[in-house]
Order: C-alpha cells, then structure tokens, then sequence
C-alpha cells in the first residue's frame, strides 16, 4: 500500500507543464514536498519537516519521506478531505534542492497564498451582489433530471476503480470522454480534450464551449474524476460514487442542458480532473498552465460529492475558506432565484478538493459541497462508497442546477469578482 502512495507522490514531482506543451520533465530527487493543512500535522513522524508555516492561512509547507507522505494521506483521509494538500513539484525541482533556496521558495509561495486570502475575502471582495431572475435560466435549470444524474452516478462507480495509478485508470476516462462528446458533438466549435500531464498517467477532460462575443473570457466549471480506497492501492475496488462519481453526474447533467442552449458570449469549460485524491494533481497542473499564459478565467466552480444530504435534504454547504467572497455570493443569489435549497457556511481547509488549486493562482473560487463538513458521507474512500439508503439524487440535481444556473449567468455578465485576474 505504501508503495503505491509513494509511486503517485513520486511521480507527481516529475513535473513541469502540460505534456502536451512539449516541455521535458524535470529530474528530482527526494525529499518530497506538499502544501498542506496545520491541522493534519499533529503527532506527524520526525521524518515530515515543517519547511514554513503561516497560521493566518492555517498552511504549512512540508518536506516528507515514504513513511511521513503516508501519514499525510492518511490523516487528510481520516479527516474526511479528498486530497488534503496539494504537491509541490516545483519545490523538488534539482535547481531548488539548495536548503536555502528551497525555504525561500517556501515562504514566498505562503505569502502569495496569504496575499490571495486577503484579496478573496476582503471586504472588497463583499460586493452586494442582487441578481435578476430570468426566464430563460429558470427554464434551463428546470431541465435537470435527477434520474439522469442516477444513471451517471451508477455507470461511472460500476468501474472496478478509478485511481490514478491504476494499470487501468484510463479506462474510465476514456468512457466518460466519448460519453461527453456525444453531448456536444453538434456544437460548431466545441472540443474535448484529453489532457495528458506529468504528475500522473491518468489523464483529464476539459469539454470547451466556445462563448460569441468575449471567447477569452472563461467560466470554469470542475470536478475530479479519479476514486480512491484506502490510501491508494491499484486493483481494488473503489467505487466512488459519491466521492466523486456524484460530482461528475451532476456536472455531466448540467452539460446535457447547457450544450442545448445558445452559446453565451464568455467561453465555458467543464473540467473532469485527474489525481485529485493523491494531491490535486491534474487540477494544480492545469490551473499553473492557465496561469502561465495568463488565462482570463473569471469564476471557478467546484463540485466536490453531492449525493449524502448529511445535514439535511437539499441543506448545502458552502466552503468559506480557499473561496472567493463574490463567487460565493453568486452561489447564494442563484440558489434564491434558480434552486430553492438552504446554504449554510462551513471550513474544509487546504487542499480539500480541485477549487484550492485554482484559488491559489489568483483565480476566483466557490465550492458548494453536499452538506457541512462533519455532516459528510464518511464512507468515501472505502467499499462502501456506494448507491445506498441515503443518497438522495433530487439533493445532487440540485448542484446540477445551481451548474446550470452559474454558466448562463455567469457566461453571458460582464461582471467577475473584484481582483479576479491573477497578477503575473
């Protein structure tokens, strides 16, 4: 079991962009690093070293052996998040391996994740936000059928397993993709994408909908694909239905709708991510990409399992921490007018899911999440992660709408959060 942690995290710091960019990956040597939570920290072994810690961002940078990255993942695992930190490639890199160096890296990659709390949830950020209900997005939500998010949660947790370094772990993703072309397949201009990276051989879908009038401008719409049991074992079940195999059908259900509509004037993508559950690995990967080239992304979207109403039928959570305070905000104004449900506010700390990827170079984030944290379905990450007596499918239709709702809104505004454009 161990072996197989430590061949994901290995792997995941031979990096450095996208593969298909053509750049060479980087040789590395060992320590490990990761961007992770204060609180998974406690009783850690000797061998997990604190590089640097912020207590404002409750984050810490950690260089790790084998034994110290099992402990990680376990603990985030424990803790009920589906990552719990994010690798750090670029700290392993042999350029950085100078203790020096690598500290200062370190410390500026803390300050720039404080600097980006501080801009995200100022009161600046806070804007009053009241929206117009319209027709045309009320009907369009309206269109979600909770029976088509049941056929996706049980075709796509029927696979033996979805994790990373499965021999198979393509399988799936392949399935999913041909599933999501036939969706846009009539759509002048829309692509699929399979996208390849270094941190995993499993790879990620991005489905791209072309916008009319402001195509460089994107809403982001994601949800990690991969399941996990225990703390990463290829060959064994790991069924993932609720985690994530209920994000990605309520992603798929808003698709079917969205692909069936005019085109707004901003471009919208839908991201299926690789990884996730070993360190946000396709997520970090592509947000870095994005970032690079100075991609306007205007809004990110998160769903993260909606299927276990642990804290009531459609009662959702909505993430405070790693979020944006505007996107947020949206999240609220389109549950009134378009969904109905209850939001409440809840922590998951760092690197609970793909958002935290995102939010960290500067891109506005919101993840609505299937019930407050300690309410959550805590069977993910076993066999029993399953279509049972609890999964409630009209509460996973209900992200499905407030999808739906968040890519018509946001795709045809002018508007984004204050601060949005990530400075390079």
């Amino acid at each position: 079991m161990r072996k197989h942690l430590i061949a994901t995290l290995a792997t995941a710091y031979a990096v450095g962009s996208f593969a298909h960019t053509g750049a060479p990956a980087v040789e590395l040597t060992r320590p490990l690093y990761a961007l992770t939570s204060l609180d998974l920290l406690a009783q850690a072994p000797a061998s997990l070293k604190v590089l640097e810690k912020d207590v404002a961002t409750g984050t810490a940078v950690v260089s790790m052996d084998e034994d110290a990255a099992s402990f990680l993942s376990r603990k985030a695992h424990e803790k009920g998040r589906c990552g719990g930190f994010e690798a750090l490639p670029e700290l392993g890199a042999v350029q950085a391996q100078a203790h020096k160096s690598t500290r200062q890296q370190a410390r500026r990659l803390l300050a720039d994740l404080r600097t980006q709390t501080v801009l995200q949830s100022a009161p600046t950020a806070r804007v009053s936000l009241e929206l117009i209900r319209r027709d045309s997005i009320a009907n369009a939500a309206n269109q979600v059928q909770s029976a088509n998010v049941r056929d996706t949660v049980t075709w796509f947790s029927a696979f033996n397993n979805r994790y990373n370094r499965d021999p198979q772990a393509n399988v799936p993703v392949q399935a999913l993709r041909d599933k999501l072309a036939l969706l846009v397949k009539d759509i002048p201009g829309a692509t699929v994408d399979l996208i390849s990276h270094n941190s995993t051989p499993q790879k990620s879908i991005r489905v791209h909908l072309p916008g009319t009038s402001r195509p460089s401008e994107i809403v982001v719409l994601g949800g990690h694909l991969d399941s996990i049991n225990g703390w990463g074992r290829a060959g064994v079940r790991a069924p993932g239905a609720d985690d994530n195999a209920s994000g990605v059908a309520s992603l798929t259900e808003a698709l079917r709708i969205v692909a069936t509509l005019p085109r707004t004037a901003r471009s919208v993508e839908f991201f299926f991510y690789a990884g996730e559950e070993s360190g946000l690995l396709g997520s970090a990967e592509i947000a870095q990409d994005y970032r690079s080239r100075n991609v306007d992304v205007v809004g990110v979207l998160q769903l993260d399992m909606t299927l276990h109403p642990g804290s009531g039928s459609l009662v959702i959570a909505s993430m405070t921490d790693f979020t944006n305070a505007w996107m947020r905000e949206l999240v609220v104004e389109l549950n009134r007018h378009y969904v109905n449900a209850r939001v409440v506010e809840d922590k998951c700390g760092y690197g609970c899911s793909d958002h935290a990827s995102w939010f960290r170079r500067g891109y506005p984030t919101a993840m609505p999440f299937e019930a407050r944290f300690d309410d959550m379905n805590h069977s993910i990450h076993t066999l029993d992660d399953v279509i049972n007596s609890r999964s409630d499918f009209e509460h996973a239709a209900a992200f499905s709408k407030l999808a739906v709702s968040l890519a018509l809104e946001l795709g045809d505004s002018t508007a984004r959060a204050p601060a949005s454009r990530p400075t390079l």
